[in-house]
């Protein structure tokens, strides 16, 4: 009977989301009232979701509810295979504990123009416990009136068994030796056995901690003793990007090289940034960037989570003329690498600019325009905006995947994030 009611309840929330269309099992924030979503390793706020099973450190979640109120949130895992699709598992076979539970830890905004309540999660924890690796979805729903989802976080726990050895390099095709980047590794497994590697084992490649525009499904190229190459021609290829565009809105009292105005106005902030300039064709620059994360902090007050105020931040992008036929966007992480309605750009020939004015809370922030085809929100391009240099800085990821004949799920055996220029 149990087993019936887990294998019922893993179908409701697995197969089940066709009847709830609007859950995603991807990065994304349903209520427009939720803001700041971050998920990180402890304290460590610019690591990726990445956890060792049965590893002493925590994953934490933290949202605004920008209502002001107090809610009922409940979460609760879907465990996925590699690809991201619901594994057939049942919540009883890899997770111990409550299936399902409330976030009780909340706290009230103070000192600030903008009313929100602050809530955090820690995982694992009393009530839940993940007990396998591989990908996981947490789903995060408001249980106030009916049962809505409020915001969904990939994150991975891994079961190190394998040792990862990345090599970047410039492609071979001649035509992207300058823009692009290529990642080769090899995976050592020693005294771990792997029958048969070209089926059982694949790996994924991820730019900047993107799921957007990861290379998934890798299968070892050449196998030896105890050790597996991806050495592969031009296919774990990545557009370098230039380094991301900054915006420091730590402070609303002292303005940072790259605000042009702060006014306070009744019930709200606005801050303008300095206009923006095209970069496609211009030389690469380095600079210490943080990849397209972004960080909650302020300098006007001593409480960083609850005395973070939020403003309207006014971006612009100088451009004589509109871009036929396209879509421009603001994107990075603030964006969960997605194109959001709320990040689109709006041509105003007045100044000659592509303009938008999002809400964010102050913190510092990594972003870079991108276009997409007219009327489409997939695809998200940064040649004609950004343009591409293969000298910039990015971090990559992999993490490689086991599944053995005969098992039910894609056991994560190992994880590697590191820096292009190691």
């Amino acid at each position: 009977m149990i087993r019936l009611f887990s294998f019922c309840l893993i179908f409701l929330l697995g197969k089940g989301l066709k009847a709830q269309p609007e859950v995603q099992l991807i990065d994304h924030i349903y209520l427009p009232n939720i803001k700041s979503v971050k998920c990180y390793l402890n304290d460590l706020v610019l690591t990726y979701p990445i956890i060792d099973l049965n590893a002493p450190a925590r994953l934490v979640l933290q949202f605004d509810d920008l209502d002001g109120d107090v809610k009922r949130y409940t979460y609760t895992l879907i465990h996925c295979d590699a690809n991201w699709q619901p594994s057939s598992l049942a919540p009883s076979e890899y997770m111990s504990g409550f299936q399902e539970s409330t976030i009780d830890n909340y706290d009230y905004s103070f000192s600030t123009v903008q009313e929100f309540t602050h809530y955090w999660l820690t995982l694992p924890n009393e009530d839940m416990t993940f007990t396998l690796s591989g990908n996981y979805i947490l789903v995060v729903y408001e249980d106030e009136q009916q049962r809505r989802p409020a915001l969904t976080r990939r994150f991975v726990v891994v079961e190190p068994v394998v040792e990862i050895e990345p090599r970047v390099t410039r492609p071979a095709r001649v035509d992207l030796a300058d823009t692009h980047q290529e990642i080769d590794f090899v995976v050592y497994h020693p005294g771990f056995i792997i029958r048969s590697p070209r089926t059982e084992v694949t790996a994924h490649v991820l730019q900047n901690g993107r799921w957007d525009n990861a290379v998934m499904d890798l299968r070892p190229l050449f196998v030896y003793n105890e050790r597996l190459s991806f050495d592969y021609q031009d296919k774990v290829v990545f557009a370098a990007g230039k380094e991301f565009r900054y915006a420091d809105l730590r402070s609303l009292r002292y303005p940072t090289d790259r605000i042009a105005w702060v006014e306070e106005k009744p019930g709200k902030w606005e801050v303008g940034l300095l206009q923006d300039r095209k970069r496609a064709f211009s030389p690469y620059v380095e600079r210490r960037d943080l990849n397209g994360k972004f960080v909650i902090e302020t300098h006007d007050d001593n409480d960083q989570d609850l005395e973070s105020d939020y403003a309207y931040v006014f971006f612009s992008l100088y451009s004589p003329t509109p871009i036929a036929q396209t879509d421009v966007y603001l994107f990075g992480g603030m964006t969960d690498w997605e194109l959001k309605p709320e990040f689109k750009m709006v041509y105003n020939p007045a100044i000659s600019a592509y303009v938008c004015k999002p809400l964010l809370k102050q913190g510092y922030y990594d972003y870079m325009y991108v276009t997409a085809p007219k009327g489409q929100y997939t695809h998200p391009d940064w040649t004609q905006t950004e343009g591409n240099w293969y000298e910039t800085e990015n971090e990559y990821t992999i993490l490689i995947y086991y599944r053995p004949f005969g098992a039910r799920y894609d056991r994560l055996i190992g994880a590697h994030t590191f820096s292009s220029r190691q």
